[in-house]
């Protein structure tokens, strides 16, 4: 029995399920919660009504508060290629209308009866993420975006109580359970903060899980939103770092950010160079690309790691991989106790996304600029101009 309300029959009534895990069954017991006077909240954003149309502007109201509900005022939200990509409906049907936006870093407005992590005025972050079963394995170990029920997104997603389709941070408010809301350090830019709930914790994830660190040679494939990211944390973390790009114009960049070496992949020569040379490569590219070439630049028991999520299938020749033990693996996101987790490792470290901030009204020429890379390394829109 799934969660659900029916706010139509009860207009002035929310009716839902709390559940209660027991050992057999994880339905065997419920209790009825009733919110009096139900009401929405009005909230500003932008959101796209079709595939094809540009984002305008959309008025549209956000749930009252649930018992474990924080309300966030809006102050910065990043603009990741996933934005882009469900908004044309490039990863399958989207449902519309469709308001991205899952960087998200604002302050707490007010909180639901029962919220005991925030109050008014903390600083406070949304990621991809806004809810999940919260009882299958992987939701206890922490790992709610593998959810095996499902998890929540923070846009394009329906909402595991009133079936709604959830939207995202291009707004000035959100409401999110207190479970999937993010502590921020007031250390750090917040417009800096911002990218760090989805580009920072897609590559600091898998960093963290392979155990790249000293002693370690790792390539970071792609210097963008995510490849940027990588180069920052592996260096951090010890490793020995280097750029792998088809541009020799981002040399200086990379290096800027902390890569040591930087290898043009044009250059037959220099790519010859690093045959067996990776323990360790960060594939950030989701533009069609031989992955074939990268893994024969890893050593014994090296692993390619993918991020980037390429629009078609890619081959891959087996002997690359059973020739020296190599492996392939991927990584989605983070959940939520490793996002605190890089949240405050980067205010400790002082780590922050590089950005150019835009207004709310640029957002359609920032899509265009970004799809021809014209961005140094994330677009942070200020809500302060919606």
């Amino acid at each position: 029995m799934p969660n659900f309300c029916f706010q139509d029959s009860l207009p002035n009534l929310i009716y839902h399920e709390r559940n209660f895990s027991l050992p057999k069954s994880r339905f065997a017991a419920t209790v009825v919660t009733f919110a009096k006077n139900y009401s929405m909240t009005a909230t500003k954003g932008y959101a796209a009504q079709s595939a094809s149309e540009p984002l305008a502007p959309y008025s549209f109201e956000r749930r009252d508060l649930r018992p474990h509900d924080v309300q966030i005022e809006i102050l910065y939200c990043g603009v990741c290629h996933s934005d882009l990509h469900t908004a044309r409906s490039e990863w399958g049907p989207s449902a519309y209308p469709c308001v991205p936006g899952h960087e998200i870093v604002g302050r707490v407005t007010n909180v639901g009866e029962h919220v005991t992590k925030f109050k008014a005025g903390d600083l406070a972050g949304v990621g991809c993420l806004v809810d999940s079963c919260q009882e299958c394995r992987n939701c206890k170990q922490g790992l709610q975006q593998y959810c095996e029920n499902g998890a929540t997104f923070t846009y394009n997603s329906p909402d595991k109580i009133d079936g709604t389709n959830t939207l995202g941070g291009y707004s000035n408010l959100i409401v999110t359970d207190e479970s999937f809301v993010l502590l921020v350090s007031d250390r750090l830019p917040l417009e800096k903060v911002a990218p760090l709930l989805c580009a920072g914790i897609t590559t600091y994830s898998p960093l963290r899980h392979w155990k790249v660190g000293r002693g370690h040679k790792v390539g970071v494939l792609g210097l963008g939103g995510l490849g940027h990211m990588a180069v920052k944390f592996a260096a951090s973390f010890g490793a020995e770092v280097t750029m792998l790009s088809t541009s020799a114009s981002k040399e200086a960049d990379a290096r800027r950010l902390g890569a040591h070496n930087f290898a043009l992949t044009k250059d037959l020569e220099q790519v010859a160079k690093l045959a067996k040379y990776f323990d360790f490569i960060v594939d950030t590219v989701s533009a069609p690309h031989d992955y074939n070439m990268y893994l024969n630049m890893l050593n014994t028991d090296g692993t390619m790691i993918c991020v980037g999520v390429p629009p078609t299938p890619t081959e891959i020749l087996g002997f690359n991989l059973i020739g020296n033990r190599r492996s392939i693996g991927g990584s989605l996101i983070g959940g939520l106790p490793e996002t605190q987790e890089m949240l405050d490792y980067c205010a400790e470290h002082g780590i922050t996304s590089d950005v150019e901030v835009i207004a709310m009204k640029d957002i359609n020429e920032a899509y265009v600029r970004m799809l021809k890379g014209d961005v140094r390394y994330r677009f942070v829109i200020d809500m302060a101009t919606l």
